[in-house]
């Protein structure tokens, strides 16, 4: 199985701290560390590690950050050949904190991700595609339009987008948040959407009719960060392992729980076994 994933790269910033700040507020008594993070990079690895054989195409700056930004994929056979190194703009960072827990605040400095132009991309992208709108969304716009195969469009972080792109979508994955965001629109098109309720489950539709619900299994969650990631790819490689919807947003759900056990983004990305154990 193939899978392109268009998307961000970014090293993660992340203060675990007692609880998350009101506005105006200073929080001490953090713990910082550093994760390869990103939705796309998070997603590529996420269903590299569950299996697939995953290209990823981005920028990243001409830094140091990029060698730690890029590192996991390495290690777990990525595909970056589309990874174009940016000598004007820097390696992408999100900061990040979490509270005792698991729940998490997050900014993004998208440096280099906002540079990756439509002329990056492939003239046609065969296989399946994964895609978020962490990158130009005029990019994202041309990645679904020069996809041969399945489409999963992860609408996150919500921003407009059109009509074409919500039409083309084979799946649609996004938070309550973002659902509210896109209402109705969502539904237009013929694919189904996922909208994921964090601890409480997701639901599957189609057409704007429910056609299956699961539930994560219980874990002791320590980091949110990435589980939403992990859902997404979990869910795109079932999907196309011709899964049934109910089974596959089964294997997502547990992807995410599992992600959700362990600190960072890619760091906490589960293994196949792992997330079959949870289901077993």
């Amino acid at each position: 199985m193939r899978i392109t994933v268009v998307g961000s790269i970014n090293l993660d910033f992340v203060a675990r701290a007692p609880h998350l700040p009101a506005p105006g507020e200073t929080v001490t008594g953090a713990v910082l560390s550093r994760h390869p993070g990103g939705k796309g990079a998070n997603q590529a690895l996420a269903a590299e590690k569950l299996g697939a054989e995953v290209c990823l195409i981005g920028r990243v700056g001409n830094d140091a950050q990029a060698g730690e930004a890029l590192a996991l994929m390495e290690d777990y056979g990525v595909d970056l050949a589309g990874v174009e190194v940016d000598v004007a703009a820097p390696t992408g960072v999100a900061l990040i904190a979490v509270d005792a827990a698991g729940e998490n605040q997050i900014v993004v400095a998208a440096g280099a991700n906002h540079l990756v132009t439509p002329e990056q991309l492939p003239q046609r992208i065969e296989g399946a595609l994964i895609v978020q709108l962490e990158l130009p969304i005029e990019t994202v716009e041309a990645a679904v339009g020069r996809a041969t195969g399945f489409v999963c469009a992860n609408l996150a972080p919500a921003q407009p987008v059109s009509e074409r792109l919500l039409r083309r979508a084979d799946l649609i994955v996004v938070n309550e948040t973002e659902a509210a965001f896109y209402g109705d629109g969502l539904h237009r098109g013929g694919g189904r959407v996922v909208v994921t309720k964090g601890a409480k489950g997701a639901a599957m539709y189609q057409r704007g009719v429910e056609m299956a619900w699961a539930t994560p299994p219980a874990v002791e969650a320590l980091d949110a960060t990435g589980a939403g990631d992990a859902f997404v790819a979990a869910l795109a490689v079932a999907l196309l392992e011709g899964m049934e919807p109910a089974e596959a947003l089964r294997f997502a759900c547990a992807a995410g729980a599992a992600a959700a056990t362990r600190a960072g983004a890619q760091s906490s990305l589960p293994e196949r076994a792992e997330v079959e154990a949870l289901l077993a």
